[in-house]
């Protein structure tokens, strides 16, 4: 809005989102160059408030930005010591041997880490070097210059009228300008969406794919626990109504993280990820180490699972898309974080060579082929087709046949199937009501198992009631007039944080939406099946606050 004066601040590079990919670029652009103007804008209320992954993470994107991080006091402090993976059925399951897989499956040299707490030493390491840091900064807006390139973003607008105006108690926020700006969001970042969009950036590619991820913290029965321990299931209890599985990490202080992905490309809209997840613990195997202990934390977000050739053209005037923005997760190894530390090395240091070139604005293209032809796309070309597999000829298939391809990827660096399609993306994927029957869930206990809203409260989410929804419907009739007819009105059960209901008014359904509750998922935005529910960043500091665990 041309009439809205703001503060400007110039920068050699603007990054957005305070994640391993964003700090990483940040730390390597003044390991370059000490004297580089760097700031990192984080919508979270602190570094890692809105992290959730409790991960196991491949140190190769630490070892190559920060060598020493061990005696830096990185927070890598449980090692894998063991590999499980079990195929589950009702009341048992089998553990599938480790041997047959293929090396890029083992963690051995790997580590279970909270990544909010790497992220929140990696800001250190970052301040240290002299990067500007300011949680609490959404970026609402990016900005474009004469030529059509981005040039910055607006951050920390707050106070806005609940239409969305602007009113006398609004802060407008200030513009940051840089050379470069980096979009370090994560999945479905709202500002990576736009440039996307803008500059096409996806023409030529496959469409990409994501799951839903929920996880909870445990402390448990100290004689149960078994730190470094590494657990992946599949099968029950979604067997052949979606893909997906659960993981079960031992860190240390007799914690475990215990999580469950869906996979969003399922055809029932009856489906119901939440509840599936809460069904799974009650799995004899999951009940009986859980038995005894608390959660002591919850939250959910989507993962992107398109793989390499859904990743999209990288770079456009003046941006760059670092991380999930673009997509980097490695589905079979559950793993992004490496690939996001190092897609942040080499977009800065693409970004130096460029500002020491006196240039500014344009395109890098030499972040783009690192990231293809370099060790990201090695790690994702290698498993490209484990996931459309998955989607085209179920579970069993695709571990042997994935498996194989992985296999022949890895001694001949190649695959007897090529690049497969994925095919429909996940809104597409769903299927009208009147085609499936609905499942009937078990209550929660309140023990293994807890509702909806009772379980958002443990993610210590929260927003200003009083200013505008930041999930936009562009038909406001749409939930009601088609949705529900047509597919039962599946947000209310694809969202893991209820956000949704379907409420009746006057004897007439209502279509409602608690933004308050929201954890920043961005599942709606994905799944729902008329494309109608856009996610945008609410104002700085509100949504999740994820443990200092």
């Amino acid at each position: 809005m041309a009439e809205i004066e703001r503060e400007t601040m110039e920068y050699d590079v603007v990054i957005v989102g305070a994640g391993p990919a964003g700090l990483s670029a940040a730390i390597r652009l003044k390991q370059l160059d000490s004297d580089l103007e760097v700031v990192v804008l984080e919508k979270g209320s602190e570094v890692g408030a809105h992290i959730l992954s409790g991960a196991v993470l491949d140190p190769c994107g630490l070892d190559a930005l920060i060598p020493d991080w061990k005696e830096k006091g990185a927070p890598l402090n449980v090692p894998v010591k063991e590999d499980n993976f079990y195929m589950l059925g009702e009341a048992g399951g089998i553990r599938v041997p480790n041997f047959p897989m293929p090396p890029l499956m083992n963690n051995h040299g790997n580590y279970i880490v909270s990544m909010g707490n790497v992220c929140r030493w990696m800001a250190e390491q970052a301040e240290e070097l002299g990067v500007e840091i300011f949680p609490g900064m959404s970026c609402s807006e990016l900005v474009y210059g004469d030529k059509g390139e981005v040039k910055g973003v607006v951050a920390g607008v707050f106070g806005l009228e609940e239409d969305g105006s602007y009113g006398p108690n609004t802060e407008p926020g200030m513009e940051l300008h840089g050379k470069y700006v980096f979009l370090g969001e994560g999945v479905r970042g709202s500002l990576s969406k736009e440039v996307i969009a803008k500059y096409d950036l996806g023409a030529g590619k496959d469409v990409q794919k994501y799951g839903v991820g929920m996880k909870e913290i445990w402390e448990i029965d100290p004689a149960k626990h078994k730190e470094g321990t590494v657990t992946h299931t599949m099968g029950w209890p979604l067997n052949s109504n979606a893909g997906g599985g659960s993981f079960i990490y031992h860190l240390d202080n007799n914690q475990v993280y215990v999580g469950f992905v869906v996979h969003l490309n399922y055809k029932n809209p009856h489906l119901y990820p939440y509840m599936e997840f809460q069904r799974f613990k009650h799995h004899p195997m999951v009940a009986d180490l859980l038995k005894g202990g608390k959660r002591v934390a919850y939250g959910a977000r989507a993962i992107t699972e398109g793989g390499y050739q859904s990743m999209p053209k990288l770079v456009a005037p003046g941006v760059a898309l670092l991380g999930c923005s673009a997509g980097m997760v490695n589905v079979p190894r559950i793993k992004g974080n490496h690939n996001a530390m190092l897609s942040g090395k080499a977009a800065a240091e693409a970004a130096y060579a460029a500002i020491k070139a006196d240039r500014s604005g344009d395109e890098l293209p030499d972040y783009e082929a690192v990231v293809r032809d370099g060790a990201i796309g090695k790690d994702l070309k290698m498993v490209r087709n484990v996931k459309p597999m998955w989607s085209k000829w179920g579970l069993m298939a695709s571990l042997m046949l994935g498996g194989l391809d992985m296999w022949t990827n890895n001694i001949l660096g190649l695959s007897l199937f090529g690049t497969l399609k994925h095919g429909k993306n996940d809104a597409e994927a769903t299927e009208e009501a009147s085609k499936h029957k609905k499942i009937d869930y078990p209550k929660p206990d309140g023990v293994l198992s807890f509702d909806r809203l009772t379980n958002v409260s443990f993610a210590a989410t929260n927003h200003e009631e009083s200013q505008p929804c930041h999930l936009r419907l562009a038909d406001p009739s749409l939930p009601i007039a088609t949705n529900l007819p047509k597919f039962d009105e599946p947000a209310q059960r694809y969202c893991p944080a209820g956000v949704y209901e379907v409420v009746e008014k006057d004897g007439k359904p209502e279509f409602v939406i608690n933004f308050q509750n929201c954890v920043h998922c961005k599942t709606c935005d994905i799944k729902d099946p008329s494309q109608n529910i856009t996610w945008t960043t609410p104002q700085g500091g509100d949504g999740p606050n994820y443990p200092n665990m």
